[in-house]
């Protein structure tokens, strides 16, 4: 079986795409050897990115968002690109009570770091999040010297 290091994909702007999102990057970091809590960290902190870009910002053109991911050897990034919006992507202290507004501080206690950038017409948020290998990748064993 080939283990996949990086994904990307166009997903219609509708809250169904938050589960397909997170699905699709978990059962690919675990298909590549990934600890499963970790691999559910990373999409937890995707879905969130997702999520957040339904809520606060336009789709791209054709009523989209775009999902990527790309796993190194200690991290993967992950990022979710969309149309923009008015407001800047930033950590907001919810008040306990309420029932939203702890997006982006989930993104930020679970990454190494996170971001954003902006152009013109799109905006692009990104995490970087630490991945632990449970098993050798197939593809690290094909590569290694001893092999």
């Amino acid at each position: 079986m080939e283990v996949a290091t990086s994904g990307v994909g166009e997903l219609p702007y509708t809250a169904s795409s938050v589960g397909v999102a997170r699905r699709r990057l978990v059962c690919d970091l675990i298909h590549a050897g990934i600890d499963e809590t970790l691999a559910s960290d990373a999409g937890l902190v995707l879905s969130e990115l997702v999520s957040n870009a339904l809520r606060h910002a336009t789709p791209l053109p054709g009523g989209s968002v775009k999902v990527s991911w790309d796993l190194g050897a200690e991290c993967v990034l992950v990022a979710v690109r969309d149309g923009g919006s008015e407001s800047f992507p930033r950590v907001h202290e919810a008040a306990g009570s309420a029932l939203g507004g702890r997006g982006l501080s989930i993104v930020a206690r679970l990454s190494l770091d996170w971001g954003v950038l902006r152009d013109a017409d799109e905006t692009t948020v990104w995490a970087e999040l630490p991945v632990e290998y449970t098993d050798v990748p197939a593809l690290a064993i094909a590569s290694s010297p001893d092999a």
